[in-house]
Order: structure tokens, then sequence, then C-alpha cells
């Protein structure tokens, strides 16, 4: 498809399209803090709670970086 065989675009799915879509997910995380008017205690733990999932993903990769390094 395009001249991308499936490794690269499953490479430019899971890298770049899940990135892009977890920097989506911090902004509505940040405007649901916003307008429920949180304070930075109820920001960090809407973030927190919220957005800690997302760590893995990250330390994923960079674990994969290092091992491949």
């Amino acid at each position: 498809m395009f001249g991308f065989n499936e490794e690269q675009f499953a490479w430019f799915g899971l890298t770049v399209g899940v990135s892009a879509f977890m920097l989506y997910m911090l902004f509505i995380i940040g405007q649901l803090a916003w307008e429920s008017k949180a304070g930075k205690f109820g920001t960090f733990v809407i973030f927190l709670g919220l957005a800690f999932g997302m760590l893995g993903f990250v330390a994923k990769g960079i674990i994969q970086w290092v091992i491949d390094a």
C-alpha cells in the first residue's frame, strides 16, 4: 500500500499513530481537569490516574531502544 510493506505500516501505526493518540488523550485529560476546576492537586490526581497507563507504552519503547542499541 503506497510503497510500504506490512512491517513499515505496522511500525508507523504503533509509533506515530499511538503516540499522536496519546497526546490527544493528554489534551482531553487536561481539558477535563480545567473544566472541573480541579486545582493543582486534583489535576495531579487526574493525570496520575488517567495517564498512568501511557507510561507502560513509553517504557516499552525505551526498553526496546536500550536492548537494540
